[in-house]
């Protein structure tokens, strides 16, 4: 059974940077896509970054472009999934949980099969 645990959350100031991280565990990930997507309440999930962590390209969404970067690292048992977060803005505030699908990569969340539970991220103004 494949478990997805973020860490990571947590405050920071416009302009700080936070990293995310996304513990996938449970068998080792092969041909799989590892995405991150955000939440506020009251609107739909949004995709921020995802990578296929065989190939390593990775994608990201319009309003992150420039100021995050997702990076995986694999072992024997496990993938790691990063998001390194600068130049944060209080737009940015959510919940981020990770996911992880078989290829191809998506946007379409109801597409991925396993989440983690989620963290928070709050950036003051």
């Amino acid at each position: 059974q494949v478990q997805l645990k973020e860490r990571g959350g947590g405050s920071a100031r416009t302009g700080a940077s936070l990293r995310l991280t996304c513990e996938a565990s449970g068998s080792k990930f092969e041909r799989q896509c590892l995405a991150w997507f955000r939440q506020v309440p009251g609107k739909d999930r949004e995709g921020v970054a995802r990578i296929e962590v065989d190939r390593l390209n990775a994608e990201y969404g319009d309003d992150v472009v420039g100021r995050f970067t997702i990076t995986v690292g694999n072992t024997e048992i496990q993938s790691v999934a990063y998001l390194q977060m600068n130049s944060l803005k209080p737009e940015d505030s959510a919940v981020y949980y990770c996911a992880a699908r078989p290829y191809p990569c998506t946007w379409a969340d109801q597409s991925y099969y396993h989440w983690g539970l989620g963290t928070q991220v709050t950036v003051a103004s």
